[in-house]
């Protein structure tokens, strides 16, 4: 089978590799759709990875071809999307129902073969049967709106919040759908990228701003989340947010990355920061989420490109072109 491969640092090419086979409570996924996401770049960047080469590849969906000897939950035709988390469910953390923070976290197209190619493996476990209506190209989107999902469990946010989100890419735009739906009073973003706030506009935030001192909110924001990575907008962030309030790092940052707190004004003020890793018992709500329609497909998904393209994709990608890029085998 055809599958684009990260061969090292900064290396990517798209070659023939050997057809999997499923082990006893596995199946075989003939993947429609894979979706680039900032975690690839991470992997291209020798971070997150635990050894190159690696297929890529967390957000995808397909149809099943071939199912294990101990599988009876699934069945070859089957259309499914794939939560790519792999837990040991052995360790401390994971024995106290935080599998996010498993001391052996693996997932797939990250620490194993991935999405970004012909044929996947997941654990039949992990895998959501999609209804009639959800096209499975479409599918791919439910696993970055289940991260989402599961920064809105840690955000435990009230009724009527003033939200403020940086960074209006797919993240970012999943996390205003969801203020939205939950009930937030205004939703602002903030992006240095026009063709994104565009998109914001259209889905209707509050205000879209290249910087929150265009807005006016003199007692800062209710919830302030960075959908960005990037330390210039995690620094400007953690100073938005109002007395009270809560900052959620949901951006994934460079491992370098550093930014600068007041721990006064924390204590004083009573301000929490907190992060999000991933995804944790998310998964199937996001898929129930997206079958309800709480996303477009339309509007998201911006780009479609054979997998041969994978590594242009990744460039269009790191330059901010576009909102999802997806990559069809």
């Amino acid at each position: 089978m055809k599958a684009a491969i990260i061969t090292g640092v900064g290396s990517v090419e798209v070659a023939e590799v050997p057809d999997p086979t499923p082990g006893p409570r596995e199946v075989v996924v003939e993947v429609a759709a894979c979706g680039l996401c900032g975690t690839d770049l991470h992997i291209l960047q020798g971070e997150f990875a635990p050894t190159l080469p690696v297929v890529p590849g967390h957000e995808f969906a397909g149809r099943v071809v071939a199912v294990g000897s101990q599988v009876d939950e699934l069945r070859d035709g089957d259309r499914v999307a794939v939560d790519p988390s792999l837990y040991c469910h052995e360790c401390y953390y994971c024995r106290r129902g935080r599998n996010n923070l498993c001391e052996r976290w693996a997932a797939i197209g990250v620490s194993t073969a991935g999405g970004a190619a012909q044929y996947a493996v997941a654990p039949a476990a992990n895998c959501v049967k999609l209804p009639d209506h959800v096209r499975t190209e479409d599918a791919a989107l439910i696993e970055p709106l289940s991260c989402a999902v599961r920064g809105y469990d840690i955000l435990r946010n009230e009724l009527a919040t003033h939200v403020l989100i940086y960074g209006s890419g797919t993240m970012g735009l999943m996390m205003l759908q969801l203020a939205k739906l939950t009930g937030a009073a205004s939703v602002d973003m903030v992006d240095l990228n026009r063709e994104r706030l565009a998109t914001a506009e259209q889905l209707g935030c509050s205000s879209a701003v290249i910087s929150a001192d265009e807005i006016e909110r003199p007692r800062g924001w209710d919830v302030v989340i960075d959908a960005t990575g990037n330390e210039k907008a995690i620094q400007d962030a953690l100073g938005r947010v109002g007395k009270g309030g809560t900052y959620l790092q949901f951006g994934v940052s460079d491992y370098a990355a550093r930014a600068t707190i007041e721990p006064y004004r924390i204590y004083n003020q009573e301000i929490t920061i907190t992060g999000s890793m991933a995804v944790l018992h998310s998964y199937e709500r996001a898929a129930e989420l997206f079958s309800m329609g709480v996303l477009d497909p339309e509007v998201f998904i911006s780009d479609r490109l054979p997998l041969d393209d994978y590594a242009s994709a990744l460039d269009r990608f790191r330059a901010g072109r576009g909102r999802k890029i997806q990559v069809l085998p």
